[in-house]
């Protein structure tokens, strides 16, 4: 049995007579019915009268109630130090909604003693969106004089989600570039494929909705052929010649034509073989991985989805709206 101290100087004794009072209490937290065991009095510590006659209201009553600003933060101290733990959830959901820049800190504190990582959670997103704000108030100051601490552990929180959206956005810059290349490589099989615009408009997506990137690969592959410097000069020395070069050569590394049937896009099955016979280095390798895999996520994002995989889909985002609202 643990021993709860204190948290502030008040106290309230509440006797436990009545047989539905014990029943009631030892019911709802396994704490007081320890105490009722032990001594048949409940010695609730730490807290106001007042506070302790919101809790056993709570207690006797279903969480029907309306809970004060007042009392929140007092309920939420005893439901986590007598171990109630619906009660805990209204009163952690309660502070939340109430949260603002002048209470985040003390809100935060309570958090981290009460374990309640939704609110911990909440004040940290309200202190990241504006810390001006929640540096400004009262606890903040309170807190750079008593507990400096816990001020480095909020500025180090802050930091590395700052860190991990920069990360983030890095990641999914990653992926729109892989998306681009596969999408490239796709319009290189539709340029030298399609036969016409009938052939073209069952592929998916449509032309229209390709823009002016098929235009410009048409370009770049007109220049890469008619292009008077390489006659005289290695690809290299043309950048629009270097560019589609690689562009090629990428296509020949994700082509997956199969059944022996040659490929009509330019030096693919050249670059296939010369790549096979020399081998290719890991960097080349890793971007081949990458596009491919964007190209098969693309595909799947893309499928028609079954009308009961939809309905299970709208179903479980409902629950889990639901359970964190």
């Amino acid at each position: 049995m643990m021993n709860y101290p204190p948290l502030i100087g008040f106290s309230a004794i509440c006797p436990v007579n009545p047989v539905a009072d014990d029943q009631i209490k030892a019911a709802a937290s396994p704490v007081l019915e320890q105490m009722i065991v032990d001594s048949g009095v409940v010695r609730v510590l730490g807290a106001s009268s007042a506070a302790v006659a919101a809790f056993l209201r709570f207690l006797y009553r279903c969480p029907d109630d309306p809970m004060e600003e007042e009392e929140e933060e007092a309920l939420l101290a005893l439901a986590h130090a007598y171990r109630v733990p619906w009660l805990k959830r209204l009163a952690e959901a309660s502070v939340a909604a109430r949260l603002n820049a002048e209470r985040a800190v003390d809100a935060m504190k309570l958090a981290a003693l009460c374990d309640a990582p939704r609110l911990y959670m909440a004040c940290a997103r309200l202190a990241g969106k504006d810390l001006a704000a929640v540096q400004a108030s009262e606890g903040w100051r309170f807190a750079g004089r008593h507990d400096v601490a816990f001020q480095l552990e909020l500025l180090q929180l802050l930091h590395d989600a700052d860190q991990r959206k920069e990360r983030w956005e890095r990641v999914r810059a990653s992926q729109h570039v892989y998306r681009q290349l596969s999408d490239a490589m796709a319009l290189l099989d539709r340029i030298f494929f399609d036969a016409g615009e009938e052939a073209c408009a069952e592929a998916s997506p449509p032309c229209e909705l390709d823009g002016g990137v098929r235009r410009g690969l048409e370009q770049l592959m007109r220049h890469f052929a008619a292009c008077g410097r390489r006659t005289r000069k290695p690809v290299a020395a043309c950048p629009r010649c270097r560019r589609a070069f690689q562009l090629l050569r990428l296509h020949a590394s994700v082509c997956d034509l199969a059944g022996g049937e040659p490929c009509r896009v330019p030096l693919c099955s050249n670059l296939k073989a010369k790549m096979q016979e020399e081998g290719v280095d890991k960097t080349w390798k890793l971007l081949v991985k990458k596009v491919i895999r964007a190209r098969v996520m693309s595909a799947l994002a893309n499928r028609e989805v079954p009308e009961v995989v939809k309905k299970s889909w709208a179903k479980y985002n409902s629950r889990r709206t639901a359970r964190f609202r």
